[in-house]
Formats: C-alpha cells, structure tokens, sequence
C-alpha cells in the first residue's frame, strides 16, 4: 500500500497537457524527451481523432511552401518565431525517421500514402520515448493556480503541476468533441478572445436566389475566387465546387477565411480567357450556338445552368448576337459576383479562426504573459494556417515552441 507521501509525490506532474491532439502531443513529446514528467489528458476516448480524419483520412501532415504570409492573425508577426524555428523540413524529417511513406500532391501539400494513423502512431512513439504519461478519457472540472504551480480537478484524480498547455483547440467539428474549452480557460485567467468563427469552411446562399444553380451541384472546376478590396483584397486559384445549398471546394474553403458577412465574392469561371473579346471574335469563325461554343471551354452541364440563370438562350447563333449581349455574358463568367448568406458553420469548418488573443503569449515561448506557467498552442491561439497543410504546421511549430521553453 502506498504511503501518502508517494501518493501526494504521483500527483505531482512538471508539465500537465490538456487536449492530446497534434499540437498537444507535439509539445509533450518535445518536453518529455528534456527531461521533464509529462501527463497528458484529454476528454476523448479516441486520440487524435482530427488527426485522423484529416486529408481524407491521409492527413496533409504540412505544406512544403509555408511560411508566415500563408497565416491570418489579427497579430501577423507572432507565427514568425514559431514557424521559423520548426519547420516543414523539420517535421519531415521526422516523418522519414519512422520510415512513413509520403506524396506531394498538390502546391507543396504533403499526405501520408497510406494512413494518418502512421502519423497519429509516430506522434505516440515519440511521447513514450519521452515517458509521457496518458489519461483518457478525462474530464476536466477546474483549473486553479496554486502558490506551488497548479491544480487540475478532473474526473480522475487531482494533479498538481508546475506549468499547464493548453492544447484542446477550437470550435470547429464539433461531433468528435471540439469546445471552447480553451477559450473558457484563457478568459478565467485573463487573457482576451479575438471573436472565433468558422473558418476553410463552405459558404451558403439564400435558398431562393440559389434555386436556378442547386441542379449544378457535383460540377467542379478549377477558378480563380476572391474577396474584399484594396488593401483586404485576397485572390485564389482552386478548385470550385458546386453544393445543393451553395458553393464548396478549396477555392471556397480558401476564401472563407477572408470572407467577412455581407461582402460579395467575385468568381472568374475561365481564368485564362477573356470570354467576351473570345465570343466577339467567334462571330466572324463559328457557326455554333451559344451553349455549343461555351462547352468547348467548360463542362455543357455547367453551361446549360449559367445560361439559363443568366437570362441567356443557348440555342443562338454566336454570329446572330449583339456585342452588348456578348461582353455581359463575358462579365458573368469572368466576373460572376454573388453574396453568400453565411457558412455551413463549425459543423463542416475545418478550423475555428480566432480565439486567445496572441498579443497575451509570448512569440518565443507560447506562455501567457500575465501568469507564469501557462501555455496555449495550436487552434486554440488566433492564428489560422491556409488550406493545404499550413494548420497542421502551426500545430508542430507552436508545440515545439512551447516544449522547448517547459
């Protein structure tokens, strides 16, 4: 039987970790293989589940193009450290030492060939050979600081320890447990939230002014979609998707993040064409109808629905049709402008943008400015990485960052 000493001594942990996602395990794995006694506990049952389901179940582990430019903060300059001291580079590194097979598949973006398991597994090797302890699932009930460190009540035990991460991430996905946890945690210490909201997420329309599109749905092509203007302006060429409820696919994804409520979005359906001045000059080489002509260039369902919803007869002759009606039509597919009602929400975002105001956290160390040994990483911090890898970055990069600084 144990004396109450050595129990007292087993509750005591140099370094508790709250959320055993990426950026969790990242910064315990790092901390335990300093040297320090790490507990990691999470609410799930399940580890890593966003890790898992991740790239389709490949997980796009990181973008071999990162850098801070792909990060949207309300502070930019606080991802410069973090980023600079562990990079894509690096995290492959370590990809290659547990021997995962790997491909680029597109702009730099890196996927597993055959599970993000063997990233979920190569983030738990690497915590035990830390000797990183683990307890889930565990709720926890309260977190107070104590003249000695601080105090976790949980569904478990009391542990005390001497400094606390907080790594349980954002908003989005709520089916495999997201919270606001980590908000809840930062403002009971004092530390300001910046709003969070849905983010790479598919963005709505009202359902009468999307009606004469909803048949396009499945169609998709690659477009160039942007928001905002002057200064605010963001451009990007992706792949568009077109939903029953709006629209989808990396372009949206991209964009939602730049989106602000009641702005418009400015589609070009045919980048590297400028329709007008191409159907002008058809009139005098073409023998086709409108909607023959425009399939050569885009799928003929597609073409059918724009038309149609544009208040074009597909069935005229090129050749038959004013200029005036040609450089209108021209406008609607390079320069197709409509105004979502809002986003598919955190159900479907793959991120939260938002969240603990990083101008609390110091850029080197990840740990709050007002209270000494607390720490935020990941999501959880209002920093929010493009599609493609770049959240995932920021997870390794700002666990490392904290790890180290334990």
């Amino acid at each position: 039987m144990r004396s109450i000493s050595e129990d007292q001594k087993n509750q005591h942990v140099d370094v508790l970790v709250i959320g055993a996602g990426a950026a969790g395990m990242m910064c315990a794995a790092v901390a335990g293989q300093r040297g320090k006694r790490v507990l990691i506990i999470d609410h799930a049952s399940k580890l890593a589940e966003k890790i898992r389901i991740s790239g389709g179940g490949r997980c796009n582990f990181t973008n071999l193009t990162a850098t801070p430019n792909n990060f949207l903060s309300e502070n930019p300059h606080f991802c410069k450290s973090a980023l600079s001291r562990y990079t894509p580079q690096d995290f492959l590194s370590l990809v290659k030492k547990y021997k995962i097979a790997f491909h680029e598949k597109h702009k730099g973006q890196l996927f597993c060939d055959d599970s993000a398991e063997d990233i979920i597994r190569m983030l738990k090797s690497e915590c035990e050979l830390g000797k990183v302890q683990w307890r889930m699932p565990c709720q926890v009930h309260e977190l107070s600081q104590s003249e000695h460190g601080f105090v976790i009540q949980t569904s478990m035990r009391v542990w005390t320890a001497d400094s606390v991460v907080i790594a349980t991430g954002g908003l989005s996905i709520p089916k495999i447990g997201a919270s606001d946890f980590s908000y809840k945690i930062a403002e009971q210490f004092g530390l300001k939230i910046l709003a969070p909201r849905p983010a790479l997420v598919p963005l709505t329309f009202d359902a009468n002014s999307w009606e004469p599109f909803a048949p396009l749905s499945g169609i998709s092509l690659e477009v160039d979609i942007e928001t905002g203007l002057k200064k605010d302006r963001m451009v990007f060429r992706e792949d568009l998707l077109f939903t029953h409820r709006g629209l989808s696919g990396p372009a949206v994804l991209q964009i939602s993040s730049f989106w602000q409520a009641g702005q418009s979005l400015r589609i070009n359906l045919l980048p590297e064409i400028d329709v007008a001045q191409e159907l002008i000059d058809a009139k005098t080489s073409s023998k086709k109808n409108l909607g023959n002509y425009l399939s050569t260039f885009l799928p003929a369902r597609l073409v059918e629905g724009l038309l149609i919803a544009h208040g074009f007869d597909g069935n005229l002759k090129i050749a038959d049709m004013q200029d005036k009606r040609l450089r209108l039509l021209g406008e609607k597919l390079n320069r197709w402008e409509l105004i979502p009602n809002g986003s598919e929400g955190y159900r479907k975002a793959e991120v939260t943008r938002g969240g603990v105001d990083t101008r609390e956290l110091s850029q080197q160390t990840m740990m709050s400015k007002k209270v000494q040994g607390l720490y935020f990483i990941g999501e959880a911090v209002d920093v929010t990485g493009w599609l493609g890898g770049y959240n995932f970055q920021w997870a390794w990069a700002s666990g490392v960052a904290a790890g180290q600084a334990l």
